[in-house]
């Protein structure tokens, strides 16, 4: 993993999937998911979503919404 997690790869590209998926409330969902982990004591995951939370926040503060311009969900 890079230094940086939020430079990982795989945590851009999860966030860029959920902002894809559902635009500005991918945060939202990103932050049941790491609610998920935490309940099952899972520390790992835990970190592993709250790098990809801080990247959605980073790409929505610079104006990326995601494919359906976050005005609502694809599914």
């Amino acid at each position: 993993m890079p230094q940086d997690p939020q430079k990982d790869p795989q945590v851009q590209a999860a966030a860029r999937t959920l902002l894809a998926q559902y635009g500005e409330d991918a945060e939202t969902v990103a932050m049941l998911r790491a609610a998920e982990f935490a309940a099952a004591g899972d520390g790992d995951a835990v970190a592993k979503w709250d790098h990809i939370i801080a990247v959605i926040q980073l790409l929505l503060a610079a104006g990326e919404p995601g494919e359906n311009g976050g005005s609502a969900p694809l599914n």
